[in-house]
Protein backbone atom coordinates (compact mmCIF):
# COMPACT_ATOMS: atom_id res chain seq x y z
CA UNK A 1 0.00 0.00 0.00
CA UNK A 2 2.84 2.38 0.79
CA UNK A 3 4.17 1.80 -2.88
CA UNK A 4 1.11 2.49 -4.29
CA UNK A 5 0.91 5.91 -2.58
CA UNK A 6 4.50 7.01 -3.36
CA UNK A 7 3.39 6.34 -7.19
CA UNK A 8 0.43 8.43 -7.10
CA UNK A 9 2.05 11.54 -5.09
CA UNK A 10 5.11 11.77 -7.94
CA UNK A 11 5.70 15.29 -8.45
CA UNK A 12 5.60 16.51 -11.83
CA UNK A 13 8.77 17.46 -13.90
CA UNK A 14 9.81 20.84 -14.30
CA UNK A 15 9.04 20.87 -17.70
CA UNK A 16 4.81 20.36 -17.11
CA UNK A 17 5.38 22.81 -13.81
CA UNK A 18 6.38 25.62 -16.51
CA UNK A 19 4.23 24.80 -18.97
CA UNK A 20 1.04 25.25 -16.75
CA UNK A 21 2.65 28.73 -15.41
CA UNK A 22 3.12 29.49 -19.27
CA UNK A 23 -0.04 29.36 -20.22
CA UNK A 24 -1.80 30.41 -17.23
CA UNK A 25 -0.06 33.64 -17.73
CA UNK A 26 -1.19 33.67 -21.50
CA UNK A 27 -4.70 33.42 -20.04
CA UNK A 28 -4.60 35.81 -17.50
CA UNK A 29 -3.35 38.15 -20.63
CA UNK A 30 -6.07 37.35 -23.08
CA UNK A 31 -8.95 38.01 -20.46
CA UNK A 32 -7.07 41.08 -20.02
CA UNK A 33 -7.00 41.92 -23.47
CA UNK A 34 -10.95 41.44 -24.16
CA UNK A 35 -11.84 43.26 -20.80
CA UNK A 36 -9.95 46.41 -22.12
CA UNK A 37 -11.08 46.10 -25.61
CA UNK A 38 -14.83 45.79 -24.34
CA UNK A 39 -13.89 48.81 -22.23
CA UNK A 40 -13.64 51.10 -24.82
CA UNK A 41 -17.12 49.73 -27.17
CA UNK A 42 -19.18 52.76 -27.97
CA UNK A 43 -16.74 55.52 -26.85
CA UNK A 44 -16.54 57.01 -30.66
CA UNK A 45 -20.01 57.16 -30.67
CA UNK A 46 -20.93 59.24 -27.77
CA UNK A 47 -17.28 61.15 -27.68
CA UNK A 48 -16.68 62.88 -31.05
CA UNK A 49 -14.05 65.85 -31.80
CA UNK A 50 -15.44 69.08 -32.06
CA UNK A 51 -14.94 70.88 -35.62
CA UNK A 52 -15.19 74.33 -35.55
CA UNK A 53 -13.55 74.85 -39.06
CA UNK A 54 -12.95 73.18 -42.18
CA UNK A 55 -12.96 75.68 -45.40
CA UNK A 56 -11.60 76.38 -48.19
CA UNK A 57 -9.35 79.40 -47.86
CA UNK A 58 -7.60 80.19 -51.17
CA UNK A 59 -7.72 78.40 -54.47
CA UNK A 60 -4.08 78.77 -55.68
CA UNK A 61 -4.07 76.58 -59.24
CA UNK A 62 -6.35 74.81 -61.37
CA UNK A 63 -4.28 73.00 -64.01
CA UNK A 64 -4.19 70.79 -67.06
CA UNK A 65 -0.68 68.72 -67.05
CA UNK A 66 -0.60 65.92 -68.70
CA UNK A 67 -4.03 64.86 -69.56
CA UNK A 68 -5.53 64.83 -65.56
CA UNK A 69 -6.31 67.99 -63.87
CA UNK A 70 -4.87 69.26 -60.75
CA UNK A 71 -5.70 71.59 -57.92
CA UNK A 72 -4.04 73.04 -55.65
CA UNK A 73 -5.39 75.10 -52.43
CA UNK A 74 -5.37 75.76 -49.20
CA UNK A 75 -7.56 75.58 -46.02
CA UNK A 76 -8.70 76.50 -42.63
CA UNK A 77 -8.96 73.86 -39.76
CA UNK A 78 -10.03 74.26 -35.95
CA UNK A 79 -10.54 70.88 -34.59
CA UNK A 80 -9.90 69.68 -30.72
CA UNK A 81 -9.63 65.73 -30.80
CA UNK A 82 -9.61 65.36 -27.27
CA UNK A 83 -12.77 63.83 -26.84
CA UNK A 84 -11.65 61.19 -29.27
CA UNK A 85 -8.91 60.16 -26.84
CA UNK A 86 -8.98 57.50 -24.02
CA UNK A 87 -7.35 54.88 -22.31
CA UNK A 88 -6.92 52.59 -24.93
CA UNK A 89 -5.88 54.99 -27.91
CA UNK A 90 -2.35 55.16 -28.64
CA UNK A 91 -2.61 58.00 -31.60
CA UNK A 92 -4.74 59.36 -34.04
CA UNK A 93 -4.25 59.93 -37.64
CA UNK A 94 -6.19 62.65 -38.62
CA UNK A 95 -6.90 63.47 -42.30
CA UNK A 96 -9.13 65.60 -44.94
CA UNK A 97 -10.50 64.33 -47.60
CA UNK A 98 -12.36 66.19 -50.68
CA UNK A 99 -14.71 64.42 -52.61
CA UNK A 100 -16.55 64.99 -55.78
CA UNK A 101 -18.28 63.17 -58.73
CA UNK A 102 -17.31 62.91 -62.16
CA UNK A 103 -19.17 61.66 -65.22
CA UNK A 104 -16.89 59.03 -65.02
CA UNK A 105 -16.70 57.98 -61.72
CA UNK A 106 -19.45 59.41 -59.69
CA UNK A 107 -17.25 59.14 -56.71
CA UNK A 108 -13.83 59.98 -55.85
CA UNK A 109 -12.13 60.68 -52.59
CA UNK A 110 -8.66 62.01 -52.45
CA UNK A 111 -6.50 62.87 -49.25
CA UNK A 112 -5.45 66.39 -49.49
CA UNK A 113 -3.79 66.79 -45.62
CA UNK A 114 -2.79 64.62 -42.95
CA UNK A 115 -1.54 64.11 -38.86
CA UNK A 116 -0.40 61.95 -36.08
CA UNK A 117 -1.74 62.89 -33.02
CA UNK A 118 -0.28 61.19 -30.39
CA UNK A 119 -2.00 60.65 -26.79
CA UNK A 120 1.59 61.99 -25.19
CA UNK A 121 1.29 65.09 -27.15
CA UNK A 122 -0.06 68.03 -24.90
CA UNK A 123 -2.55 69.83 -27.24
CA UNK A 124 -4.84 67.73 -29.03
CA UNK A 125 -5.93 70.73 -30.82
CA UNK A 126 -5.67 71.29 -34.68
CA UNK A 127 -5.33 74.93 -35.44
CA UNK A 128 -4.30 75.45 -38.47
CA UNK A 129 -4.88 78.82 -40.57
CA UNK A 130 -4.33 78.93 -44.85
CA UNK A 131 -2.22 75.46 -44.60
CA UNK A 132 -1.06 74.51 -48.10
CA UNK A 133 -2.47 71.10 -49.34
CA UNK A 134 0.44 68.16 -48.83
CA UNK A 135 -1.41 65.88 -51.71
CA UNK A 136 -2.77 67.48 -54.22
CA UNK A 137 -6.34 67.60 -55.67
CA UNK A 138 -5.56 65.65 -58.98
CA UNK A 139 -8.29 63.99 -61.50
CA UNK A 140 -7.83 60.60 -63.46
CA UNK A 141 -8.66 62.89 -66.66
CA UNK A 142 -9.73 66.18 -67.29
CA UNK A 143 -12.70 66.38 -65.61
CA UNK A 144 -12.35 68.77 -62.11
CA UNK A 145 -13.54 72.24 -63.88
CA UNK A 146 -16.79 73.59 -62.36
CA UNK A 147 -17.03 70.32 -60.02
CA UNK A 148 -18.45 71.14 -56.72
CA UNK A 149 -15.84 69.48 -53.64
CA UNK A 150 -17.04 68.65 -50.02
CA UNK A 151 -14.07 69.11 -47.96
CA UNK A 152 -14.34 66.38 -44.26
CA UNK A 153 -12.66 65.70 -41.79
CA UNK A 154 -11.88 62.02 -40.92
CA UNK A 155 -9.93 60.22 -37.98
CA UNK A 156 -8.23 56.71 -37.27
CA UNK A 157 -8.46 55.31 -33.85
CA UNK A 158 -4.98 53.50 -33.35
CA UNK A 159 -5.39 51.49 -30.03
CA UNK A 160 -3.25 49.74 -27.54
CA UNK A 161 -5.39 46.89 -27.73
CA UNK A 162 -8.64 45.90 -29.94
CA UNK A 163 -10.02 46.46 -33.03
CA UNK A 164 -8.86 49.50 -35.48
CA UNK A 165 -11.81 51.99 -36.41
CA UNK A 166 -12.55 54.99 -37.94
CA UNK A 167 -15.18 58.34 -37.68
CA UNK A 168 -15.70 60.82 -39.55
CA UNK A 169 -16.89 64.60 -39.77
CA UNK A 170 -20.94 64.52 -39.18
CA UNK A 171 -22.37 65.41 -42.86
CA UNK A 172 -24.09 68.53 -41.80
CA UNK A 173 -20.50 69.70 -40.55
CA UNK A 174 -19.07 69.82 -43.76
CA UNK A 175 -18.41 72.58 -46.41
CA UNK A 176 -17.88 72.49 -49.78
CA UNK A 177 -17.15 74.89 -52.86
CA UNK A 178 -16.68 74.49 -56.25
CA UNK A 179 -13.72 74.82 -58.64
CA UNK A 180 -13.10 76.94 -61.27
CA UNK A 181 -14.86 76.48 -64.68
CA UNK A 182 -11.61 77.61 -66.62
CA UNK A 183 -8.03 77.17 -66.36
Amino acid sequence: MLKRYKEQTKMHTVWVRLNAVVFFGLTVLLCLSLLAALSKLGHSRRYRPVIHKLELSRMKSLKNHGGVDRALLSFDLHADMTPAFHWNVKQLFVFVVATYATPTNPKNQIVLWDRIIENTDPSKVIREENVFVKYGLVDQGAELRGRDVELSLVWDHMPLTGNLHMGEQALDGRSSFVLPSEY
